[in-house]
């Protein structure tokens, strides 16, 4: 080949890639290191590290730098992951300017400017996307990322916000919670991915009746009904002689036009009398205490009135 047939043949390559190429696939190409080189010194391709050529000599988009990473790192072994495979594959809302890749644990890989490697046990199976940029399938990314995240907030904020986007279902979830192993905060990804996937079932009044015993708090009346002027609702929580109520709200409560009947609903139990409180069943995990607080401090004041 020519030096026009070389480019274009590995511009073909490039621009499925956000204008990189690894030098093996370059190889694969009959293109050598010699050709590489003369590219380099003519300034039309620049290097990235010893195994990724950039055909440009401009700064790398982000798809193109976690390219370099993957294969910087080791293309055998390497995959994005975490909340990098998240935000590749359209995760929106959730910065993190690292690049994290895992790697099998046994090996063994340099330090990389920009990037995390992250040592894991073993592969799932099939826990990879079949084509393009090597990356972990976005429910298994969201285990990881919360096994990775700084605090228990933002894993249980990533494992939302992954659902939420429609990324992935609350069942895959599920189940990649289940053949994901990770290190931190095992007991509470757990509990958080049951909630997301199993809602009010999974927390459930159950637990909130605990938290009342465990405060001494009068014990609550579960599932209560109440006639409305637009028919029968059911309620979570309720209690005999307050003008209290209490709404746990599971992930689905926050989907299309749940909310505006959940809006309804309240509207018509407030205009019943009571004074209703709403709890998430995330943000119960994360802020119990807070939440308790106010429900003991609603049943001193509808016990008063």
């Amino acid at each position: 080949m020519d030096r026009a047939e070389r480019r274009k043949v590995a511009n073909e390559i490039a621009e499925l890639q956000d204008g990189v190429v690894s030098r093996q696939q370059l190889s694969g190409l009959g293109i050598t290191r010699h050709h590489v080189r003369r590219e380099v010194e003519r300034g039309a391709w620049a290097l990235h590290g010893r195994h990724t050529v950039a055909l440009h000599t401009g700064p790398l988009s982000a798809p193109a730098h976690r390219w370099r990473v993957v294969w910087e790192t080791g293309v055998e072994i390497a995959a994005i992951d975490g909340v990098t495979a998240l935000q590749h594959a359209g995760l929106a809302g959730f910065e993190d300017p690292v690049v994290h890749v895992s790697a099998v644990h046994n090996h063994n890989t340099e330090p990389l400017h920009g990037a995390r490697v992250h040592k894991v046990i073993r592969r799932t199976a099939r826990e990879l996307m079949p084509a393009g940029l090597p990356r972990t399938r976005p429910e298994v990314a969201a285990v990881r990322a919360a096994h990775w995240a700084a605090s228990d907030r933002q894993a249980a904020l990533v494992l939302l916000m992954v659902v939420q986007q429609r990324l992935t279902t609350p069942l895959r979830l599920a189940a990649a919670e289940r053949a994901v192993r990770g290190r931190n905060r095992r007991a509470f990804i757990r509990a958080v991915v049951r909630d997301i996937a199993f809602g009010v079932q999974s927390l459930g009044e159950l637990d909130f009746a605990r938290e009342c015993r465990r405060r001494n708090l009068p014990e609550p009346t579960r599932q209560v009904v109440r006639q409305t002027p637009h028919g029968r609702i059911y309620l979570d929580v309720a209690w005999e002689g307050h003008l209290l109520v209490v709404e746990i709200d599971g992930v689905h409560h926050s989907l299309g036009i749940n909310v505006t009947m959940d809006n309804l609903r309240q509207n018509d139990v407030t205009l019943h009398g009571e004074k209703v409180l709403r709890i998430d069943v995330i943000g119960f995990r994360l802020e119990a205490d807070r939440f308790m607080d106010q429900v003991a401090r609603g049943l001193v004041a509808s016990a008063a009135a």
